[in-house]
């Protein structure tokens, strides 16, 4: 028997009946097939080297700006919008097509990245960030999404997890580039503007010319975007965002004085964001016919599991990842490339182990065990870090930290997302590959969110308890810019000072990340299905469900049969056309094919 391909052809899973409308010759295919796979090492190529480089740019211009901590609270937007932008590009990607979706992501990095290089204040950099995470979360769902259809259930978690080889090279390529471009961080953020959108161009150009292939040529532009509106959940998506920013970016811009906590203005933002998120929640329950928040899902315990293992994992993460670049280039007398190297030392194992992950799944079938065990070896790691970011730590317990939390990282990061998808038809899995995405991501805002607060709650008492001046003007200077602090000698009293001070808001960031870890491991043990994987893309007879709301179905089969009841059938059984029109419900048809 021979084995399963590595990656199937490509596919197309919205109508299939768009096959036979037209007909080309082999070569042509082959070749744009060629084109995809080229497309797609490309643009992971660049997703990693851009996330991996211009990560370190924020932290300086930030502090060119004066306004350090604020990173944090940008990390927490760019986290709802990553959050909130993976279903909307997943809806995009579905209605108007994969091509298209790539080349509105290639639109929002060039915007993005030329906005935040002209920048001369915090709120600039704040608007181009805004335009980049957009970009950024596209690029992400979309490589899933394009992976999702070309592969098999069994083989996805490999394909998954080579696509994530990039960051191997990336690590020491980054680093490079970082080194040799700080701290003219603007010219970094040009280059990537540039760079982007032409890596992105091949796979583009590929899609594209497969849409233009299958596309009904009667449908034009305006088409398309009435069955994007109408496809899409936009409301569900404001309300969701809306109701995110309002409770997570208060934490991000409280003073330093305990007191400020019951500013009303804070209290209000908090109060409307809960009453928000709870009209979001109706609204998705009752509303939608194409629910970007498929409640109904959460029946299903791998789709829960998987949401609520993304979720914490990805809070307690991001409570100690924050601000983990600054800390290490405040408290370690190392240089710029020492210190790339270091913070990327988990995207390195991560993706290591997220390909041995892989592997293990297609060799075994299984996942959940594998799952529970990364689960345990990421906590193990956060644990570690309580010791290994204090006075007593050792370089070498930093970055044993770093490592662990890769590899537990690689086992559950590439089972979780499997095992959500293999609860759903073919027709779903872009939905629900955003939907466990999203819950995330909002692990990440929560996360950004707690490490803003504490980092802007105790850092300046920190630093005036152990930094041996009065000088208040000295002291803000050196809580606004990490640059300010890392021109004092490593054996700087001034420097020796700010050292203590990051050392004991880190403590509490890890002890807040260590109580949260303890969840997702017990989450998985009870709620996670140990489900075989076969080499089919979908879980059998899962595409049947339908989106529409039970209660819409009923109220619809109800009011079909009393119609039938009123109408008279001829004399021979039969029904006129227009009495059949009345009793067959309307469906849409796809637009595209």
């Amino acid at each position: 028997m021979g084995r399963a391909p590595l990656l199937d052809p490509p596919v197309d899973v919205s109508d299939s009946d768009s096959e036979d409308e037209y007909e080309s010759d082999d070569e042509a295919p082959a070749r744009r097939g060629w084109l995809v796979f080229l497309g797609i090492a490309l643009a992971a190529y660049i997703y990693s080297l851009d996330g991996m480089t211009t990560y370190q740019y924020l932290s300086f211009a930030t502090s060119a700006v004066r306004h350090h901590s604020s990173a944090g609270t940008i990390g927490t937007v760019q986290a709802i919008i990553i959050a909130v932008g993976k279903p909307f590009m997943a809806k995009i990607a579905d209605v108007c097509g994969r091509g298209e979706a790539f080349l509105v992501v290639a639109t929002l990095y060039l915007i993005g990245y030329l906005t935040i290089a002209a920048a001369g204040s915090i709120s600039t950099i704040a608007v181009g960030n805004v335009f980049y995470a957009f970009g950024y979360t596209g690029l992400q769902i979309l490589l899933q999404i394009v992976i999702a259809d070309m592969t098999s259930l069994r083989w996805r978690g490999l394909v998954g997890g080579l696509v994530s080889a990039p960051f191997l090279i990336n690590i020491f390529v980054s680093a490079e580039i970082a080194s040799r471009v700080l701290p003219d961080w603007r010219r970094g953020y040009v280059q990537f503007a540039l760079v982007v959108p032409l890596m992105l161009a091949p796979l583009i150009i590929a899609l594209l010319s497969q849409k233009r292939e299958r596309l009904r040529p009667q449908h034009n532009l305006g088409t398309a975007l009435r069955a994007a509106a109408a496809e899409m959940d936009f409301v569900g998506l404001v309300l969701v965002a809306a109701s995110l920013a309002l409770i997570l970016v208060p934490l991000g811009i409280v003073p330093a004085d305990n007191n400020n906590w019951e500013h009303t203005t804070l209290i209000g933002m908090g109060l409307i964001g809960l009453l928000l998120f709870a009209a979001f929640l109706a609204y998705e329950w009752r509303v939608p016919a194409h629910p970007v928040f498929p409640m109904r899902w959460l029946r299903r315990t791998p789709i829960l599991s998987a949401c609520l293992i993304g979720f914490f994992d990805f809070t307690s993460f991001y409570l100690q990842y924050t601000y983990l670049y600054s800390f290490v280039l405040v408290t370690e007398d190392w240089g710029l490339k020492t210190v790339a190297y270091f913070v990327y030392t988990h995207a390195f194992s991560i993706t290591v182990f997220g390909i041995v992950a892989g592997a293990i799944m297609y060799a075994t079938r299984r996942f959940k065990w594998m799952l529970f065990a990364g689960l345990i070896v990421r906590l193990l790691g956060v644990g570690i870090m309580l010791r290994a970011r204090s006075a007593e730590g050792s370089t070498f317990e930093l970055v044993l930290c770093q490592v662990l939390q890769g590899l537990g990282g690689g086992f559950a990061g590439i089972a979780t997302q499997v095992g959500a998808q293999a609860a759903v038809g073919t027709a779903d899995i872009a939905t629900v590959t955003a939907m466990t995405l999203l819950l995330s991501e909002v692990g990440n805002s929560v996360g950004s969110a707690a490490a803003t607060g504490i980092w802007n709650t105790y850092m300046p008492r920190d630093l005036a308890e152990h930094v041996p001046t009065t000088n208040q003007t000295l002291l803000d200077e050196l809580f606004g810019s990490i640059t300010d602090i890392v021109e004092y000698p490593i054996d700087d009293p001034i420097r020796l000072g700010a050292i203590e001070a990051y050392r004991s808001v880190m403590h509490r960031l890890v002890s807040w990340a260590i109580a949260i870890a303890v969840i997702p491991p017990i989450v998985c043990l009870f709620l996670t299905k140990d489900v075989r994987l076969s080499n089919a893309r979908a879980v059998a007879g899962l595409d049947e469900e339908p989106t529409t709301p039970v209660r819409r179905i009923r109220r619809q089969s109800s009011r079909m049969s009393r119609i039938a009841s009123r109408r008279s059938l001829r004399t021979d059984g039969t029904a006129t056309p227009d009495e059949l029109e009345h009793l067959v419900p309307r469906t849409r048809t796809p637009e595209y094919v």
